[in-house]
């Protein structure tokens, strides 16, 4: 399993560059998207970095990362890092864990949903506004303007794979995901439902055939990161399995301010 972390790692140094520059903060490396629209991006370990990080490797970056207005925001593996979630929490950054699954051989089969159909889009499918906005609605969001834009792009230069699930009676957009190959490995990002066409197995059918359009394409791992038990135990069903977990760091929330008192009447 070493082997395949360590080819997950080269794919996470690799993926954002399509769309960003990497800034060099020695044992980190901060990603910045080129462009002001689109995600921001984060830092994660350097590559091939054996060292260990410390608390002021950390607020180096997160002090750029302010001087540019962006997220404070840090991504890697535990397993792969393990000194850097104490650095990390010290600089006062907040630290989500998240599964880490690989898929071994071929999916598993599921149920085809029930009154939907699940099929990948190109860039020009009239139908790719409304799978893009599917996952979205999962997470009770709406996406920018460009965001159709931008997928469709990466549609036509290969770097990723849009897959939906369209009710079959009256055309709408369900469910949708994307499949992002870097060389022989890929992530399986994004998948999600909207919140009316929930338990119907149709985020696992979207992964399924996010999956086998990987796997025809050559791609030889398979990854994706869960959100939680619940999600994890979903994506076990089609052959996933748990080999790590995926540290996520941000800047913690802050408090609200309380009410100003009221004034009385004069």
């Amino acid at each position: 399993m070493a082997r395949v972390l360590t080819r997950i790692e080269t794919y996470y140094d690799a993926v954002p560059r399509s769309a960003a520059r990497a800034e060099d903060f020695g044992p980190l490396t901060f990603f910045v998207r080129e462009g002001a629209d689109g995600w921001p991006f984060y830092a994660r370990p350097t590559l091939g970095h054996a060292g260990g990080v410390t608390v002021a490797d950390v607020e180096g970056v997160r002090a750029r990362q302010r001087e540019l207005g962006l997220p404070e925001a840090f991504e890697w593996v535990a397993e792969t890092t393990p000194g850097l979630r104490a650095a990390v929490e010290a600089s006062g950054l907040v630290v989500h864990e998240h599964p880490l699954m690989v898929l071994d051989g071929a999916p598993l089969p599921v149920p085809e949903p029930a009154g939907a159909v699940v099929r990948t889009l190109g860039a020009d499918d009239p139908d790719l506004a409304a799978a893009v906005a599917a996952p979205y609605a999962a997470f009770g969001a709406t996406p920018g303007p460009d965001d159709a834009r931008r997928v469709a792009d990466r549609i036509a230069g290969g770097l990723t794979v849009l897959a939906a699930a369209f009710d079959t009676a009256g055309g709408e957009a369900l469910a949708g995901g994307q499949v992002q190959p870097v060389g022989d490995v890929a992530e399986v990002v994004g998948v999600g439902t909207r919140p009316e066409a929930r338990r119907r197995g149709l985020g696992l059918a979207v992964t399924a055939e996010l999956v086998a359009r990987a796997r025809a394409a050559g791609v030889e791992v398979v990854f994706l990161t869960a959100s939680d038990a619940t999600v994890e135990r979903l994506y076990a069903r089609l052959g996933f399995r748990t080999v790590a977990t995926a540290l996520i760091a941000e800047a913690p929330e802050a408090p609200e301010a309380p009410e100003a008192p009221e004034t009385p009447a004069a």
